[in-house]
């Protein structure tokens, strides 16, 4: 499976608001999460070399489904609902509290995550909560410090080095299945090394089935 541009021409092909919901052809999946706002659908969007795959919304919370789009190698991206919003009502938060812990830890074809977290404010106490679900799994991370074009070069300097030993500090050994970067969608700052990251984990999960094309089914069905 070539590893370079393996995201390029993705599309669209479900979405899952429920366990039973979630693709079933046993395709290897990435997934992408992030605070609402942290920069995740601009970054997927980045990444798949599309404006629009992944909506990019001014408005928190508004992602309330994972969205699966599939690359020409038969990957799955997810592109999990953002965290952290106050105005999603509890018992939404609630609901996705148990499917996202569920599907973290118990998605047999995850191979990884990939964790965006806004450069100017990294690892707050959800970022930890999710690596918290994610780490016993034994799975790899990659944290992109998303918007890093918004800081300095020293500022950047500064935060990737002090994320990568505030993880140290909280998670110990745990915290070499981290990779951390800087990244900028806007600047087209960081993707080739967040490819070769991701590409890395995908080397031993070939997809077992060609990829199908299917009938996007868009929310509400």
């Amino acid at each position: 499976m070539a590893l370079k541009h393996l995201f390029h021409h993705a599309e669209f092909v479900t979405t899952a608001a429920e366990w039973r919901q979630l693709p079933t052809d046993g395709a290897p999946e990435v997934a992408f999460a992030g605070r609402s706002n942290s920069g995740k659908s601009s970054a997927i969007n980045a990444l798949v070399q599309q404006t629009r795959l992944a909506y990019v919304s001014r408005t928190p919370g508004r992602t309330q489904h994972i969205n699966f789009f599939r690359a020409p190698s038969g990957v799955l991206l997810a592109d999990l609902p953002g965290y952290g919003y106050a105005e999603v009502p509890a018992s939404v938060r609630r609901h996705w509290k148990m499917f996202l812990t569920r599907y973290l830890v118990e998605r047999t074809p995850l191979v990884g995550l990939v964790l965006m977290m806004d450069a100017r404010h990294p690892l707050t106490a959800l970022d930890r909560q999710m690596l918290d679900w994610f780490l016993p799994t034994g799975r790899p991370v990659q944290a992109l410090l998303t918007k890093a074009d918004k800081l300095t070069s020293a500022e950047q300097r500064q935060v990737l080095e002090g994320s990568r030993l505030a993880l140290v500090e909280i998670y110990g050994a745990s915290a070499g299945a981290v990779g951390v970067q800087l990244f900028s969608a806007t600047r087209r700052v960081g993707l080739a090394e967040a490819e070769r990251a991701i590409g890395a984990w995908l080397g031993a999960h070939a997809p077992t089935v060609p990829a199908k094309k299917e009938r996007p089914r868009h929310q509400g069905e």
